[in-house]
């Protein structure tokens, strides 16, 4: 029985992190391309959902306003959650000055991001929304870049690439950001096939015709992309739509960041629970399973494949590899973690191992913590 459970983890585990995208690689080798158009550029309206964010959102608007796009085809919506500081003056100031039509509007009492954009998508006039978070930093031509999709009448959604930087604004090389290069491919080899099963919400793009009100707990960077497929749409990834964004300068802050975006992630898996049936959504199915279920339960084989792999260490070639690889591995996280805690910029060889540990925790605690009906709808501004 301990062996079968050993294979059986050790299976799951590989299949979670190699197996499927390279699946995924083989089957998108016949392709299933989009039909961009460069010199698509239908009206756009940019929605932003701001929470004292005093700090951050006068460079977003100027980064917003400085889009290489037509400027009588763009709009800035911002919804402010009933902001305390001076988020609101900032942005009613950037609305008298620029020549590119700024909206604000007030949410209270306070209720998240998802009620905020529920309350400003119906205003918007493009017939593209992109949605943009109040410290997002998106390259000159990302809209461009994003709508140029929707050319292809068969794409409702479109989401961009981001990429970890330091404070500088040079690109990080380990750790997360390595985290975001197999998520990023693992993308690119998702739309090839047809759709793919997860966003970043910093730089995302959908028909505005196709929004839904969600529920003020839903997560929107998940959801809505989720049911634009149910819809019958295409779902992509588009690589030369850049997002900058800084990297959290601790692992608590980054820890509380994964598990809350885990946790909304498995309510939304659960709200949408209709498209795990093959029968009606065949291959997606099987992408939602594995790429997002699996993922975000792989501490179970993980902790199966450590407590058995510790048991059987004496028992085999293979068992006592397994275990002392795994020492190896979760010590040289352990190890990342005391260097972080000094100060100390982590290599790749510490910061991948630590960040893949990061991760399953923060899953782990997200599951428990979805297990007590436990929500979380209203966010405070990133702090380092």
């Amino acid at each position: 029985m301990l062996e079968t459970l050993f294979w059986l983890s050790a299976a799951l585990v590989v299949y979670i992190y190699i197996g499927y995208p390279a699946l995924m690689g083989l089957l998108a080798l016949k392709k299933r391309p989009v039909a961009y158009d460069d010199n698509y550029q239908p009206n756009v309206s940019i929605l932003i959902a701001a929470y004292n964010e005093e700090k951050d959102i006068a460079e977003t608007l100027e980064n917003k306003i400085a889009q290489q796009y037509p400027r009588d085809r763009l709009e800035i919506l911002v919804v402010s959650d009933e902001s305390e500081d001076d988020t609101d003056q900032i942005v009613q100031r950037y609305a008298r000055q620029s020549d590119v039509s700024i909206r604000l509007f007030r949410q209270t009492p306070r209720q998240g991001k998802t009620a905020g954009l529920n309350l400003i998508a119906p205003e918007a006039k493009g017939e593209i929304i992109i949605f943009s978070d109040a410290n997002s930093q998106w390259a000159p031509d990302a809209v461009a870049k994003l709508v140029r999709n929707f050319a292809d009448p068969g794409v409702g959604y479109v989401t961009g690439k981001m990429v970890y930087t330091h404070d500088d604004g040079s690109l990080m090389g380990d750790g997360c950001s390595s985290y975001m290069k197999y998520e990023n491919w693992l993308r690119a080899k998702e739309t090839a096939v047809g759709s793919i099963v997860g966003v970043d919400g910093g730089i995302d793009a959908m028909r505005r015709n196709l929004y839904e009100p969600l529920s003020p707990d839903q997560l929107p960077d998940f959801v809505q992309p989720l049911k634009v497929v149910e819809k019958g749409w295409r779902a992509i990834y588009e690589p030369d739509a850049l997002l900058k964004e800084k990297a959290l300068k601790d692992s608590e802050s980054e820890f509380a960041m994964r598990l809350r975006v885990s946790l909304r992630a498995i309510w939304a898996l659960y709200d949408m629970r209709q498209l795990f049936n093959p029968f009606n959504h065949g291959l997606y199915a099987f992408q939602l399973l594995s790429h997002k279920v699996l993922r975000y339960y792989a501490f179970v084989p993980l902790a199966i494949l450590a407590l058995v792999s510790t048991v059987l260490s004496n028992d085999g070639l293979w068992y006592t590899l397994a275990f002392w690889a795994q020492i190896g591995f979760y010590g040289v996280a352990c190890a990342g973690h005391s260097k972080e805690s000094k100060g100390e910029e982590l290599s790749s060889l510490f910061a991948i191992p630590y960040y893949f540990v990061l991760l399953n925790l923060a899953c782990l605690y997200a599951a428990q913590a979805f297990q007590r009906g436990e929500k979380r709808t209203t966010w405070a501004p990133r702090k380092g």
